[in-house]
């Protein structure tokens, strides 16, 4: 063969091979681009499913009974995650005193079927009794044999009306005695008694809307 022939045999061979490589390298970009769209597209939707399954969770207030803590349209993040990890480890998940919850319907309560979820405050805990007289609630443990006012000084309490109601009652365990800050006008544990915490679903920890309104609990 002509020496000049075969160099141009070379030399179109090494082009087509050149191009055949840059159309594979394009085809792996390309691939490897829309994997990464198709993989978001499918693992997006289940993130969000699971972080609102068991991390976070957006809870609107409906209703009067936290105010003025809360207003009826109160857009909340509930915080999930230690209910989770209670579920999981198979121990009993317990809020603290004065937090503010969101829990499952009681099936005693008597309120519209429509009401799915409540929001309260956590007022005693296990073990402790719980007296309504007079209009003060007073809880005694071991560490107040004689008594206390868990709204004493507590600025949810600030020119709240008196909790109506006499009860004399002591919390079980595994339960927490919940009431709204909204004495007067609340659905709460003064009428369906103490709530198990397997009805609780997390912890009002922020409201975000309205945006003005944005505070941290």
């Amino acid at each position: 063969m002509d020496p000049q022939n075969q160099q141009n045999n070379q030399q179109l061979e090494s082009f087509l091979q050149k191009r055949e490589n840059a159309n594979t390298s394009t085809f792996r970009r390309r691939f490897k681009s829309i994997s990464s769209t198709l993989l978001l597209i499918i693992t997006a939707p289940l993130l969000a499913i699971f972080i609102t399954s068991h991390i976070f969770h957006s809870y609107e207030v409906d209703g009067q009974s936290m105010e003025t803590t809360l207003q009826s349209g109160d857009r909340l993040i509930v915080y999930k995650l230690p209910k989770t990890i209670s579920n999981i480890s198979g121990s009993t998940y317990m809020p603290g005193r004065w937090d503010i919850i969101v829990f499952d319907r009681p099936t005693r309560i008597a309120a519209p079927s429509k009401i799915k979820q409540l929001i309260k405050r956590v007022i005693a805990l296990p073990g402790e009794r719980v007296r309504i007289e007079n209009g003060e609630v007073t809880v005694f443990n071991d560490q107040y044999p004689d008594g206390f006012s868990p709204d004493k000084g507590k600025e949810y309490s600030e020119g709240f009306s008196n909790t109506i109601n006499n009860i004399d009652v002591t919390v079980g365990n595994g339960q927490v005695f919940v009431l709204g800050d909204n004495r007067s006008n609340s659905t709460d544990s003064r009428s369906f008694g103490p709530i198990s915490t397997d009805l609780i679903v997390g912890n009002a920890t922020a409201r975000f809307v309205p945006v003005g309104n944005m505070e941290r609990f």
